[in-house]
């Protein structure tokens, strides 16, 4: 597949006319056609397929083209010929594309829904016109999308993996994830997760890379380490996990 160039664009940015690209969201679901894998959908700056639209704004371009995203409005039906797919469904079932482009949308769509007045005064907010997602009250106060940072823990001992799981959940199972405390580094908060999930102790901590997980706004830190020691205290919490094979 060629790599298409996707460039983000801030307010007051306006699309140009002609040709777009889309992303449609109904709630929190975003809309996809019925008739395939999930991709993004086609139209004009100005209209999407006759569909109408509550409200939209512009996340960037792909390839030069503009890409919108829309928003219908909540008591509006289903559009024939669309289904309704959560992120975490594009997540399982769209491309790498799809995925980062949907993943920022939904933060943003998010931060549109939520973000209407000041947190500090409770003023209403206003958008700035410094080329940014920021929005300002009359007060003097500003605000921008948060990000929360996170970690998520491959814990690997020889050719075995450590997934944990917890009431609720069954028979699924995850790896070690958590947010970050004040104060703390990223390899601090891996030990610290592990700890009081499963009631393990890591050691060579090493980073891995990154992602998005707008769920609703957070990044996520991939990180790998080696099983060290199990804390006496912990282990009933670390019955709640299991060894498996990589």
């Amino acid at each position: 597949m060629t790599t298409r160039t996707f460039r983000r664009l801030f307010p007051p940015a306006v699309p140009a006319e002609g040709s777009a690209f889309w992303l449609l969201f109904h709630g929190v679901d975003l809309l996809m056609p019925s008739d395939g894998a999930p991709r993004l959908l086609t139209g004009t700056a100005a209209a999407l397929d006759g569909i109408e639209v509550g409200e939209s704004f512009l996340l960037g371009t792909l390839d030069g083209l503009p890409l919108l995203v829309g928003v219908l409005a909540a008591d509006a039906p289903t559009p024939a010929g669309y289904l309704a797919l959560g992120l975490r469904g594009v997540l399982a079932h769209g491309d790498a594309e799809l995925i980062g482009l949907a993943s920022y949308a939904t933060h943003l769509t998010h931060w549109n829904r939520t973000s209407h007045f000041c947190p500090t005064c409770g003023l209403p907010l206003n958008q700035l016109s410094d080329a940014s997602w920021g929005r300002g009250c009359a007060n003097g106060h500003t605000l921008y999308p948060p990000v929360s940072p996170a970690t998520i823990v491959l814990i690997h001992d020889g050719a075995r993996v450590l997934l944990t799981s917890k009431p609720g959940w069954g028979k699924r199972y995850s790896l070690v994830a958590g947010f970050l405390e004040p104060g703390e580094t990223l390899e601090e908060c891996v030990a610290r997760e592990v700890r009081e999930e499963v009631g393990v102790e890591v050691a060579d901590i090493q980073y891995v890379s990154s992602q998005p997980w707008p769920f609703p706004q957070q990044i996520a830190a991939r990180a790998a380490a080696a099983l060290h020691d199990l804390a006496a205290d912990h282990r009933a919490v670390a019955e709640q996990a299991v060894m498996l094979d990589a």
